[in-house]
């Protein structure tokens, strides 16, 4: 449920603790977990290079180095991976930010999701014929 507050100061802090949050799902997920717990050898490193991807990409900060799309390659990342992971992430937003920040900071995840999936080659898993989608708006 997403806070009902007015906006609150929205700063590289706000960022860190989000960060922080949503990456302490992700290791515990079962989807995600083995994929990053295998990947990602210093959490705490890993937790404060992608504060500075994301206070980068929210905030203009021009603080990260580095390349998303190289990171990524050499893992076994499947498409479904991208979207439990973006469902992790809208859940933590609503749950750490007022609703106009974790609103932008979904469309900047769902826009960059978009471009790993494409840059990576990643298709979604075909389903059976005859059973819905269901939760595509994850």
């Amino acid at each position: 449920m997403s806070r009902t507050n007015p906006p609150t100061a929205f700063d590289e802090s706000a960022i860190a603790t989000l960060v922080d949050r949503f990456y302490e799902k992700v290791r515990l997920d079962p989807e995600l977990g083995p994929v990053f717990n295998a990947a990602v050898h210093d959490w705490d490193e890993h937790k404060r290079l992608l504060t500075s991807f994301w206070a980068s990409v929210a905030l203009r900060a021009s603080s990260y180095r580095g390349n998303p799309m190289a990171a990524h390659r050499p893992h076994p990342i499947r498409a479904e991976h991208f979207d439990q992971w973006l469902a992790l992430w809208r859940e933590t937003c609503a749950e750490e930010l007022d609703e106009v920040h974790a609103a932008q900071m979904l469309e900047y995840a769902q826009r960059i999701g978009r471009s790993l999936k494409l840059g990576l080659g990643l298709r979604p898993q075909a389903r059976p014929f005859g059973v819905p989608v269901v939760g595509i708006n994850r």
